[in-house]
């Protein structure tokens, strides 16, 4: 399965929740937020959510402005 993270493509030999790849890629960082084909996916959700053969996962880190 191959699914792209932030334009660089990844292929996975087991499917993986969204809080799966995160933790396999070692990415732990409070206030980031994820879309998956364009669509904000909940952080409640991310060890539910099943990754798909081709999707396309933008991550990236909420910055707070004034």
């Amino acid at each position: 399965m191959k699914i792209s993270l932030n334009d660089e493509l990844i292929a996975l030999e087991n499917p993986l929740t969204v809080q799966g790849l995160l933790t396999q890629l070692g990415y732990n960082q409070p206030g980031s937020a994820l879309a998956i084909n364009q669509t904000i996916i909940p952080r409640d959700t991310w060890h539910d959510r099943l990754l798909q053969d081709g999707d396309d996962i933008l991550l990236f880190q909420a910055i707070a402005g004034g």
